[in-house]
C-alpha cells in the first residue's frame, strides 16, 4: 500500500488554508491564544460548542474572506500560525532527558477520550484520563499514538422534564462537524481495514485526530459496505448489551493494532487503558508470529514484555464478561486460524479456573495475562486491586499480588481558568508544565494573599455569570414561564461561598448525602450572615434506576425552594460545564463510600485554580489530604453501604460545615481577606497541583513502565527472539517439574544476635537455577515484611542442596518461613510465573 498520506475533509475553505490547519489540531482546547481568532468568525457559535471546525464549516465564504482580510485579523493568524509551528519544533523534556531511548512508539489503547466538547466521545472518568494524558505526552514529547472508537452518538446527553426528571437524549455526531480527517493511503484512497466475523467480512474506517505533536486514530464501522447492523457497532458508548460490547471491544483491539500495522507504525510499548482493549495484546502477539514464524506462545512471552495494562476498576464486578457462546461465536474463527491454539487454551486466558467450562470470559484476566506490567490508579486502588487479582495469583501474599499503582492526574492547562492561568505564568514562567515541575512549589508559596484571592473572586463571579445563562436557558427549556427564565438569569450571588458537586449520579458516590436532613440544609444555605450556594451536575445511567431517582429527590428539592434557589442543578454535565465549575467553585464535594473511588480526578482540577476540596479519604485524596489543604470525612476505614455509617458521615459533612469551612470562609481581615482561606489555598496549589498533574503521571509512566518495557520488549524480540525463547522454556520447565519440589527440615538457631536458618531443598528434575529460596516473614505491627534470599550451600542426594541464611533476632524464629518461588533475571515473577511453595 505504500506509506499513508492525509488529506483533510472537503469544505468551504481550502484544505491547505491556515485557518484549517490551526481548526484540526485540538491543541486549541487547551492552548487559549487561538479563542479570539474564532470569536472573531462568529462569536456566538464559538461560546457555545468552543468548536473552530463547526465555525469554519458554517461560516460563509464571503464572511471568511471579510475577516481574513483584515490586516489585523491576517496578522494575528500569521502569528499564531508561526507560534504553532515553532512549539512543535522545541525539543521537548523527553528528547533532552533520553536522547538516545529505545522507546520510539507507545500505542496508547482507551474505549473513551475526553479532548474536546467539540469531540464527544467520552463519559466521564476514563476518557478524561486518555485524554488528559495524551495532551501531557505532547506537551513532554514523549512518543504516544492514541487508539480509540469514533462513536455516531457517543454518550448520552441529559435533559430534566418539567419534574425533574432525566431524559437521556443521543444526537447524532456528524463527522463533518468534529476537527477530525479520514487517513488516506499513499493513492488517496481512505484507509479500510477488514476484520473478519461469523459469516463475512467487517470494514473499518479510520479517522486521524491531531493532539499537538500527538495523534489520535478513531476507528469508525459506520461504512456503507457494511451490513446496517454492523454500521451501528459504534453507535453508543457503553450502550446495548455484551454482544454489542464485545463487538466494539473487537473493533477497538483487533482493529486498533492492525491499524498501527497498516500505517507502518510499529510500537515497543503498547498501553492498554482499562481490560476493553486487551484483544489488543492477541493481535500483537499475532503480527509477530507473521513476522518471525514464532507460534502464538512464543510469540506472547515476547510481546508481552511490551504490554502495560491500567486498570480502574474499584470492584471485581466492574469487568467486562462475556459468555462462552459469544466468545465462541466471535473468536473461535480467529483463535484457530490467528493464534492456532486449542479453545480451551484460549478460553483459560480470560478465566480464574481454567478448566471451569461455566466461568465467562474476562478481559482484565486476558490484560493481566498478557501483560508484563499491572498497575492501579492511586496507591489505595492499588491495595484494592491486589484484592480484586489476588485470585489469579494463589497462595501469594496480598502485597505481593504484581499490581502497583501510578495515581492519576489532570492536564493542568486545560483545566486552569484565564485567571489562574495568569497566576501560574507570573509565579512559575511560560511554559512551566512543559518540564520536570522542580521549583514550582516554592514559586507559589511566595504569591501574596491579595492576589490569590483576587484571583479567586474573579472566578467566582465568571462562575455566577455562566450559571446564570445557562441555569436561565435550562428553565427555558423545561417549559418555564418568562418570569421564571427571568428569575433563574438572577440566580446566585458573586460574593456567597460556592460549593460544587458534580460526578456521576450512582449509590455508591452518595450524592444525596447533603439530603440526608433537609432542615439542616436549609439552614446552612440560607444563613443571612453566611450564606452557601450549591451547584449539582452530573449523570445517571438510563438504566440506572436508583441514579436517576437521586437526581429527582434533588430536583424536587430545589423545586421546593422556588426562584431564585441557593441551589442549581445544571443538566447535561459535559467537558464545558467541567471547566467552569471547577474553575469558579471554591469548595468542592466528594462523598463516594470508601474504597470505590478508584482515583477521581475532578477535585484535582479544582487544585489548579484555587479551589478546595472536601472529600472522603477515598482515591486520590486519601493520600493528598492534610489538614492544612482541605477538609477530609470518614475515618479511612471502610464500612461498606451500612446506613448507619452513611448517617454519621452525614452528621459529619454538615459539622464541617458549620463549624470549620463555612466560618474561615466568612472570616475577613481589613482589607476583606480571609487569609486562613488563603493559606490553604496557597499551600494546595503549591504542594498537591504539581503532584496531581498529568505533566507528573506521564513522566512517571514513561520512566516507570514505558522505558523498561521498551528495553525489555526489544531485548526478548532481538535474536529471532532468543531470550524469548529461553523465557519460554523456563516457563515451561517450572510448570513440568513444579510437583518434584518438596522441603526437608527447618532448623533455626540464635548466634549471638543473629537468628541461622537452614533447610533442604528437592528439586527432583527441576533446575535449581529455575528458581530461588527465600526467607519470608509477615509485617509485624507497622514493620516491614521481611524476604530473605537464601544462599545455597552443600548438594544433597536425590537432587537437594542445603540452603541457609541469618537474620537479625528481633522477632521469634517461629514467624519465620522459607519458600520457594520463580526466578529469571528477565521475569516478572508472578506476572509470568505464579507457582510458590511454602514450607508447611
Amino acid at each position: 500500500m505504500g506509506n499513508p498520506t492525509y488529506t483533510n475533509l472537503p469544505s468551504e475553505v481550502l484544505s491547505e488554508d491556515k485557518l484549517t490547519q490551526l481548526a484540526l489540531d485540538v491543541r486549541w482546547s487547551w492552548n487559549h491564544s487561538t479563542d479570539e481568532l474564532w470569536r472573531k468568525l462568529n462569536p456566538e457559535l464559538w461560546d457555545l460548542t468552543r468548536n473552530p471546525w463547526i465555525i469554519l464549516q458554517t461560516v460563509s465564504r464571503r464572511r471568511l474572506e471579510t475577516v481574513t482580510s483584515d490586516p489585523e485579523f491576517q496578522g494575528l493568524l500569521d502569528d499564531l500560525t508561526e507560534a504553532s509551528r515553532a512549539h512543535i519544533e522545541t525539543p521537548c523534556w523527553f528528547e533532552k532527558v533520553y536522547p538516545n531511548s529505545p522507546l520510539k512508539t507507545v500505542a496508547y489503547f482507551s474505549m473513551e477520550y475526553m479532548l474536546s466538547e467539540a469531540l464527544p466521545i467520552y463519559s466521564g472518568g476514563l476518557g478524561n484520563v486518555a485524554g488528559d494524558q495524551l495532551k501531557a505526552a505532547h506537551d513532554l514529547g514523549v512518543p504516544v499514538v492514541g487508539v480509540g472508537l469514533l462513536y455516531q452518538q457517543g454518550y448520552f446527553r441529559q435533559q430534566f422534564d418539567s419534574n425533574g426528571a432525566q431524559r437521556a437524549l443521543f444526537p447524532f455526531n456528524d463527522p463533518g462537524q468534529l476537527p477530525i480527517k479520514p487517513v488516506r493511503d499513499s493513492e488517496g484512497d481512505w484507509l479500510r481495514l477488514i476484520v473478519r466475523l461469523p459469516g463475512f467480512e467487517l470494514w473499518i474506517r479510520a479517522w486521524e485526530v491531531q493532539v499537538g505533536r500527538t495523534k489520535l486514530y478513531l476507528l469508525d464501522t459506520n461504512d456503507p459496505a457494511n451490513l446496517p447492523d454492523y454500521r451501528g457497532i459504534n453507535s453508543e458508548l457503553y450502550g446495548g448489551g455484551p454482544e454489542l460490547r464485545l463487538r466494539q471491544e473487537l473493533v477497538l483491539g483487533i482493529g486498533g493494532w492492525r491499524l498501527l500495522r497498516a500505517l507502518g507504525i510499529q510500537p515497543e510499548v503498547c498501553h492498554l487503558n482499562e481490560g476493553h482493549a486487551a484483544f489488543a495484546v492477541l493481535e500483537r502477539a499475532c503480527c509477530h508470529m507473521d513476522d518471525n514464524g514464532q507460534p502464538f506462545p512464543l510469540a506472547l512471552t515476547v510481546t508481552r514484555a511490551g504490554n502495560l495494562f491500567t486498570t480502574h476498576t474499584p470492584v471485581e464486578a466492574g469487568f467486562d464478561r462475556f459468555p462462552l457462546e459469544l466468545m465462541q461465536k466471535y473468536l473461535g474463527q480467529y483463535v484457530e486460524q490467528r493464534l492456532r491454539i486449542s479453545f480451551r487454551d484460549f478460553m483459560a486466558m480470560g478465566r480464574r479456573n481454567g478448566d471451569d467450562e461455566s466461568e465467562p470470559f474476562n478481559m482484565a484476566y486476558l490484560a493481566v495475562r498478557g501483560s508484563g506490567a499491572v498497575n492501579a490508579v492511586s496507591k489505595l486502588h492499588g491495595v484494592v486491586s491486589r484484592g480484586i487479582f489476588d485470585a489469579l495469583f494463589p497462595r501469594w501474599p496480598l502485597e505481593e499480588v504484581p499490581v502497583g499503582y501510578v495515581t492519576n492526574g489532570v492536564h493542568v492547562p486545560t483545566w486552569d481558568s484565564v485567571d489562574a492561568d495568569r497566576l501560574w505564568t507570573s509565579t512559575c514562567g511560560k511554559g512551566c508544565w512543559l518540564g520536570d515541575l522542580k521549583g514550582m512549589s516554592t514559586c507559589v508559596r511566595k504569591v501574596q494573599d491579595a492576589d490569590i484571592w483576587r484571583m479567586r473572586t474573579a472566578e467566582r463571579r465568571l462562575l455566577v455569570e455562566y450559571v446564570r445563562g445557562r441555569f436561565a436557558r435550562q428553565v427555558a427549556s423545561q417549559g418555564g414561564a418568562p418570569q421564571e427564565v427571568a428569575l433563574a438569569g438572577q440566580a446566585f450571588d458573586f460574593g456567597t461561598l460556592t460549593l460544587g458537586f458534580a460526578r456521576r449520579f450512582a449509590t455508591y458516590k452518595r450524592p444525596n448525602l447533603l439530603l440526608r436532613d433537609p432542615e439542616r440544609l436549609m439552614r446552612i444555605l440560607f444563613d443571612h450572615q453566611r450564606p452557601v450556594q450549591l451547584i449539582l451536575a452530573g449523570k445517571a445511567h438510563p438504566q440506572d434506576e436508583a441514579g436517576q431517582e437521586m437526581i429527582r429527590q434533588w430536583n424536587s428539592f430545589i423545586h421546593a425552594l422556588g426562584l431564585p434557589s441557593p441551589v442549581i442543578f445544571l443538566s447535561d454535565y459535559d467537558m464545558l460545564l467541567t471547566e467552569q465549575l471547577t474553575g469558579g467553585v471554591d469548595v468542592w464535594l466528594n462523598t463516594p463510600r470508601r474504597p470505590w473511588e478508584a482515583s477521581g480526578t475532578s477535585g484535582m482540577k479544582v487544585l489548579v485554580n484555587g479551589g478546595l476540596n472536601v472529600s472522603e479519604l477515598d482515591g486520590w485524596w486519601a493520600e493528598a489530604y492534610s489538614p492544612d489543604v482541605g477538609w477530609a470525612i470518614g475515618d479511612g476505614r471502610e464500612h461498606n453501604s451500612d446506613p448507619a455509617w452513611d448517617a454519621a458521615e452525614a452528621e459529619a459533612l454538615y459539622t464541617l460545615l458549620e463549624r470549620e469551612i463555612i466560618p474561615e470562609f466568612y472570616e475577613r481581615d481589613d482589607q476583606g481577606i480571609p487569609r486562613k482561606w488563603v493559606a490553604r489555598i496557597r499551600e494546595s496549589m503549591a504542594r498537591l497541583t504539581p503532584e496531581f498533574s498529568a505533566n507528573r503521571a506521564v513522566r512517571q509512566y514513561t520512566e516507570s513502565h514505558y522505558l523498561p518495557a521498551a528495553a525489555e520488549y526489544n531485548q526478548r524480540a532481538a535474536e529471532g527472539s532468543k531470550l524469548g525463547a529461553e523465557l519460554l522454556a523456563w516457563r515451561e520447565e517450572l510448570a513440568k517439574h513444579w510437583q518434584d519440589l518438596r522441603f526437608g527440615p527447618l532448623e533455626a538457631e540464635p548466634r549471638d544476635s543473629l537468628l541461622f536458618f537452614q533447610v533442604p531443598v528437592y528439586f527432583g528434575e527441576l533446575n535449581p537455577d529455575a528458581v530461588r529460596v527465600e526467607l519470608f516473614a509477615d509485617r509485624q505491627d507497622a514493620g516491614e515484611v521481611l524476604r530473605q534470599q537464601m544462599t545455597r550451600g552443600g548438594k544433597l542426594d536425590g537432587n537437594g542442596y542445603l540452603y541457609s541464611t541469618t537474620v537479625p533476632a528481633t522477632r521469634n524464629a517461629a514467624d519465620f518461613t522459607p519458600r520457594v518461588l520463580p526466578f529469571h533475571p528477565h521475569a516478572a515473577v508472578p506476572l509470568e510465573a505464579n507457582e510458590i511453595l511454602w514450607r508447611k
